[in-house]
């Protein structure tokens, strides 16, 4: 039911009560956009203390992390070290084992030298001793010959006879001697030639061995080398980490307070928010109280025609419930059903293809009603925005952000002023709002309801937002 002043707008008191209004707006607008700056800062506040609570308890499991791998660092460096210990003593035997290796070597060498001039030496013996032999043999047959002639001097010669018997004696042992250092000789030719022989091959595999001795020496250096870099590079790691770690147990009790500094200017801001709400609200009504006092005098025509539209919105629905159209209970379905492949997400409801067909003439013909006006809009009491303005009204496109602002219909308006617009049941309320456009994109905007029923039955609020 419309209310009225008991002032003309033409009165000093009219003038002064549209003034009131006047005032009652920009006052709400200043404040609604000064209760949206606290808004997106609050939740900017809660993203960065929720972030700030995951580093916390993150910058607790590093410092764990932390102290594990410094014990595994100080352990693999005090291992690494005992390594290089290690190493270094058997580098040490192994270079005294080359030593010895190259000794052998030598001697190997000179015992192949020595055994070709024990070789020539046997030569020589035998020689000598095949001198030896001639001799014996030439003694023992002068023996003979002395025995012969001591016969033939019969008496006189017989004992030159004993003495030829005796160097025919001896010389025969001679030669037997002389027969049997020959073949010892010989025995010891072949054993030196046999020698030589395993000598040369020893010589040769000693050489090899030698070889090997070598390179494996020059690799031995180059491990002792890498290694020595391996240590010093594990030192300077376990450092790190050693000031690391003194680093990140200064920097865990830094993020404790920045944390608890955050927290409390969330809870600050949270509080301020809050009550800068709240102020929106007396704003409001102050709005609304300078309008049904007799101010606003330029926002008047369009609170009527919202309220027509709304009853005339309502005469359609009772008699679609009375023709049979639709049931009673339907048009009060809550029970929104999401449109596959929407974003932002789009509902169905059980009374959206009544409202489009019975809304759009009416909702076009309000865009006509004033340069200012931005759409006009029914929802139910849940927000829920059933059938916009044809120009909200567009396919959804593969764009998130361009659909957001182009796509409008078949979605719930749970905010604030939606809520508030589906729930009143005064004549009518007119609020002030930052219309999200998307992509961070906001517009200042009056938002003008009135309530539609259903046979008495209250069902949400006609909508209609216009620009300053």
């Amino acid at each position: 039911m419309e209310q009225k002043s008991d002032f003309s707008d033409s009165s000093p008191v009219g003038a002064s009560l549209d003034r009131m209004a006047a005032h009652a707006a920009e006052l709400g607008q200043e404040v609604v956009d000064v209760e949206g700056f606290l808004a997106e800062l609050n939740k900017h506040t809660g993203d960065l203390l929720a972030e700030l609570r995951t580093v916390r308890h993150g910058s607790g499991k590093v410092l764990q992390m932390n102290a594990s791998v410094m014990v595994t660092i100080k352990e693999a460096y005090a291992e690494l070290e005992q390594t290089q210990a290690r190493f270094m003593e058997g580098y040490d035997k192994t270079r005294q084992a080359g030593q010895l290796g190259r000794e052998v070597t030598d001697w190997i060498d000179t015992l192949e030298k020595r055994t070709v001039s024990v070789g020539q030496i046997l030569t020589d013996v035998q020689q000598s001793n095949n001198h030896v032999a001639s001799i014996a043999a030439q003694v023992n047959m002068l023996a003979i010959n002395a025995k012969i002639e001591a016969a033939r001097a019969g008496e006189a010669g017989r004992g030159f006879s004993v003495v030829a018997d005796a160097i025919n004696t001896l010389s025969q042992q001679t030669g037997t001697a002389a027969d049997l250092i020959s073949d010892n000789v010989l025995r010891l030719v072949d054993w030196i030639v046999e020698l030589q022989t395993e000598t040369s091959r020893v010589a040769k595999t000693s050489q090899e061995l030698s070889g090997v001795s070598n390179m494996s020496q020059e690799l031995t250096l180059q491990v002792r080398a890498a290694l020595e870099l391996t240590v010093g590079r594990m030192k300077l790691v376990r450092d790190d980490a050693i000031e690391a770690d003194k680093a990140l147990r200064k920097y865990a009790p830094q993020i404790e307070e920045t944390f608890n500094i955050v927290r409390d200017s969330a809870e600050a801001v949270a509080e301020v928010h809050e009550r800068v709400h709240d102020l929106v609200d007396l704003s409001e009504a102050m709005v609304q109280d300078s309008v049904i006092a007799g101010g606003g005098a330029s926002d008047l025509p369009l609170i009527r025609a919202v309220q027509a539209r709304a009853k005339q919105i309502s005469d359609l629905f009772n008699a679609a419930v009375d023709a049979g159209r639709i049931d009673f209970d339907d048009m009060f379905d809550d029970e929104y059903r999401s449109i596959p492949r929407t974003d932002p997400e789009q509902l169905m409801a059980t009374f959206t293809g009544l409202t489009d067909a019975l809304l759009p003439d009416i909702l076009e013909s309000a865009l006509e009603l004033d340069s200012r006006i931005v759409f006009c809009a029914a929802v139910d009491c849940n927000g829920y925005l059933p059938t916009h303005n044809r120009k909200f009204s567009q396919p959804q496109s593969d764009d998130p952000v361009w659909n957001m602002a182009h796509c409008r219909n078949r979605r719930i308006f749970d905010d604030r002023v939606g809520l508030k617009a589906g729930l009143n049941k005064d004549p009518f309320l007119l609020q002030v709002y930052r219309r999200d456009m998307g992509g961070g994109d906001f517009m200042l905007m009056k938002d003008l309801s009135a309530p539609i029923f259903v046979k008495n039955r209250h069902w949400g609020g006609l909508r209609l937002a216009f620009q300053f």
